[in-house]
């Protein structure tokens, strides 16, 4: 009986973290506006669900991935696209996080860099860009 109740347990802490987890996000890219801010930029307000369909669908196939360790062989060209699709993904989290709080701005403005903003930002691309590469091809071999 205690086998089961354990069972139980496990069940309900999972199902538990799960929702804070997936409420987290989602709060995230409420707050952050992401997906009626792409929808602008895009100029395809009447295709919005499909930009919400995508989100959930991805989190969803992810998650399942993970969970029961399934693995894909697409060919050595997967790799490529995936880490394509990866990068726009954390690229529009990031645009949209520093939009929301107006970082580079402040920063410029601290900094009294006003007039090098681009340069500013141009470094900051670069440099988690190199940083990137640096991780993928040298330090996790």
């Amino acid at each position: 009986m205690s086998t089961v109740l354990g069972l139980l347990v496990q069940i309900l802490l999972g199902i538990a973290g799960g929702i804070a987890v997936g409420g987290g996000v989602i709060a995230l890219f409420i707050v952050l506006d992401m997906i009626p801010r792409l929808a602008q930029l895009t100029r395809s307000y009447h295709q919005v669900h499909w930009y919400e369909g995508a989100m959930v669908a991805g989190s969803l196939v992810g998650t399942v991935f993970d969970f029961w360790n399934w693995k894909l062989s697409l060919g050595a060209w997967s790799g490529l696209v995936v880490g394509l699709f990866n990068g726009i993904f954390v690229g529009l989290l990031a645009a949209a996080l520093t939009e929301v709080l107006n970082v580079l701005p402040i920063l410029a403005k601290r900094l009294k860099m006003i007039g090098y903003l681009f340069g500013l930002l141009m470094a900051m691309v670069t440099g988690k860009v190199a940083g990137s590469l640096f991780d993928w091809f040298v330090y996790r071999k």
